[in-house]
């Protein structure tokens, strides 16, 4: 697929727009930066109206060696030029698949509490591809409510991991907990079929050594229903116990 066609498809999830003032935002996160040790992880501002780093973490060239500079007066046509072209269109998807479900399922007053998750690979100063796993925080919304500019941390994993396309969206709760509202495996759809947002929460605090009645807390549940879930979880994958599915999130991590 072409960078421009890329473009195209891209401005259409965020075709309406009305420019919000960054400045503070911006002058913030620098402080931050200042003091922030090096990582694998690097940040950005992003701007999908102008598609345009506001802003980038002194981590970016770090992390894969490129100079930031390309991508500030760039943007992001020059990042999508190193992403692996096996995985734009199913990024593609996975990004307007975000869209649509934040605009018909989450309320308006919800969607500054949302987070966002998705993953490919990009090209390095070295040529090589490695993983980036990219969670987006929307800080800004347009006239109608549609996420516009983001808070967005890559984290940079080895190529030799490999790496289902998945995207999904967690709701910031009252007790401050991310929930999954959205997952999808774009590139084998098998574990978001079989195993429900709920499931998938229930497995997160499993793995976490959790018990059922903390569990039932803090998904504000009963302990005998989470020990229904947990029984239909191991039925499901068909496995035996907690120790085993643990075992299977280490070979396959796009459950959680």
């Amino acid at each position: 697929m072409e960078i421009s066609d890329i473009k195209g498809i891209y401005k259409e999830v965020f075709k309406t727009y009305d420019h919000p003032s960054l400045e503070e935002h911006v002058q913030k996160i620098m402080e931050l930066d200042a003091y922030l040790p090096y990582s694998s992880t690097f940040f950005c501002i992003t701007n999908t109206k102008d598609l345009t780093f506001e802003y980038i973490s002194k981590n970016m060239t770090s992390c894969i060696g490129l100079n930031k500079d390309l991508f500030t007066t760039q943007g992001m046509r020059y990042f999508w030029s190193r992403m692996h072209p096996d995985d734009v269109e199913l990024w593609l998807q996975a990004l307007n698949e975000l869209m649509n479900f934040t605009l018909t399922e989450i309320p308006l007053e919800d969607r500054s509490r949302m987070s966002y998750t998705w993953n490919y690979r990009i090209k390095n100063a070295a040529d090589d591809y490695v993983n980036i796993i990219q969670n987006t925080t929307p800080i800004e919304f347009d006239a109608n409510a549609k996420p516009i500019i983001g808070l967005a941390h890559y984290t940079v994993l080895d190529s030799r991991i490999k790496m289902e396309i998945c995207a999904s969206a967690k709701f910031l709760n009252e007790n401050n907990e991310y929930e999954t509202m959205y997952f999808n495996n774009f590139s084998q759809k098998l574990l978001s079929d079989v195993v429900s947002n709920r499931e998938r929460d229930i497995i997160r605090l499993l793995v976490l050594n959790y018990s059922s009645k903390t569990i039932a807390e803090k998904l504000n549940i009963s302990p005998n229903t989470v020990d229904t879930h947990r029984r239909n979880i191991l039925k499901k994958l068909n496995i035996s116990s907690t120790g085993e599915l643990k075992g299977i999130l280490k070979m396959n991590t796009s459950i959680i």
